[in-house]
């Protein structure tokens, strides 16, 4: 019951994601994951959450589970190659989340998305949020464009928005 009820507090008087990211910082992390589908096929989006809903909190709803939501209500799953990624932040439980496509499922591991979590971690541990999302991005990206690569003369469709997502 205490760590829940120190989870509550931490979410009731979480960050405001909107002062960690201004929109000049906004604009910087949207043009990273523009210039990062240049180089592959899939789709990067990013969200940050400062809190949950308390009766959430409450109910026991983990990162992971609402970082699975947003996967579904901002369409990451909808793309042709199956290949779209959330990277989620969640204020107030300090977690990053990652939820793949189906398209990458196989290829690539927990631990390669945990690699990927730990930069971010490195830079937001040291008070630097855009710098964390700017890293997980490029991480991402390297993964990305290794295994669906932009092919040369191929007309790749912008299916999410670049504009990080706040909610």
């Amino acid at each position: 019951m205490l760590i829940q009820s120190r989870r509550l507090l931490r979410h009731l008087f979480a960050p405001s994601a909107q002062r960690l990211f201004p929109a000049d910082s906004l604009q910087r992390i949207a043009d990273a994951i523009a210039a990062s589908e240049g180089s592959h096929s899939g789709e990067i989006c990013f969200a940050v959450e400062p809190a949950l809903p308390w009766r959430e909190v409450m109910r026991g709803v983990s990162a992971r589970m609402h970082a699975e939501d947003a996967f579904a209500r901002l369409q990451v799953w909808d793309t042709a190659a199956n290949n779209g990624v959330l990277l989620y932040l969640l204020l107030a439980d300090h977690r990053i989340e990652i939820v793949a496509d189906r398209g990458l499922d196989h290829l690539v591991s927990a631990e390669q998305w945990r690699g990927v979590c730990q930069l971010m971690e490195e830079r937001l541990r040291a008070g630097e949020p855009e710098a964390a999302v700017l890293r997980g991005i490029a991480a991402v990206t390297d993964l990305l464009a290794a295994l669906y690569p932009q092919r040369p003369g191929a007309i790749d469709e912008d299916e999410l928005s670049n504009q990080p997502r706040f909610l």
